[in-house]
């Protein structure tokens, strides 16, 4: 008994530590471009290289961590469907190298930045390419929560409306990268508002955990 719920609270931790980290890895470096500015780009750049760097470890943390979050989480929900269970560690497996590989281009920004002449073109590209890049890995952000909501949906061990959120969440997800292709000035980004089902797990998991009978139940013990 004590097992499986000490196994559920980590797995709470672990998405919990996403929250910080994506906050930090993810977005603050974004908002060091200043659009239509090359030049103050250049130098927001130039101002704090020392935190742009710990903020490409924050971010590959973050793809360690979620690698390692969605094993915890197949051994908790394989029970319900190990089909699903594997279809959602897949989708996660594809998305993970990608947004790997997207750090690249902040190396490189951090390369050409410190040559005597930086290129105002070379700087904008890789900027551009990091955030389309994380265009791309999105859509596995968003694609992994419709498995993973199902199995929390069926799962009788933990709360059905939780399944529904994350579900819901897949598709903000989803949306916000297909509306950037489209448009990238398109103000609203509905994966802000449509997280609750995120949110909502790692609280649960990390302070209830799960129905250890009912996931008994389902394990065949």
């Amino acid at each position: 008994m004590h097992s499986i719920q000490t196994f559920a609270r980590g797995t709470g931790f672990l998405y919990l530590l996403l929250v910080p980290l994506g906050l930090f890895g993810i977005e603050y470096v974004a908002n060091l471009e200043v659009s239509g500015d090359i030049t103050a780009t250049i130098a927001n750049i130039l101002a704090n290289e020392t935190t742009i760097r710990w903020a490409m470890f924050s971010a590959i943390l973050i793809q360690l961590i979620h690698f390692a979050l969605v094993l915890c989480l197949y051994k908790l929900l394989r029970p319900v469907s190990e089909a699903y269970a594997k279809i959602m560690v897949l989708l996660v497996m594809v998305g993970v190298p990608i947004a790997l590989l997207n750090e690249a281009s902040f190396g490189a920004l951090l390369m050409q930045v410190g040559d005597v002449d930086p290129s105002a073109k070379l700087i904008s590209l890789l900027f551009d390419f990091h955030k389309y890049g994380i265009v791309i890995v999105q859509i596995f952000w968003g694609l992994w929560l419709f498995p993973f909501g199902y199995l929390v949906y069926k799962s009788d061990f933990l709360p059905k409306f939780i399944g529904v959120f994350l579900m819901i969440g897949c598709f903000g997800y989803l949306i916000d990268s297909l509306v950037y292709i489209i448009d990238p000035n398109f103000p609203i980004k509905l994966a802000i508002y449509l997280f609750w089902g995120e949110l909502i797990i790692t609280l649960w998991l990390l302070i209830k955990g799960v129905n250890v009978e009912k996931w008994n139940q389902k394990n065949g013990n």
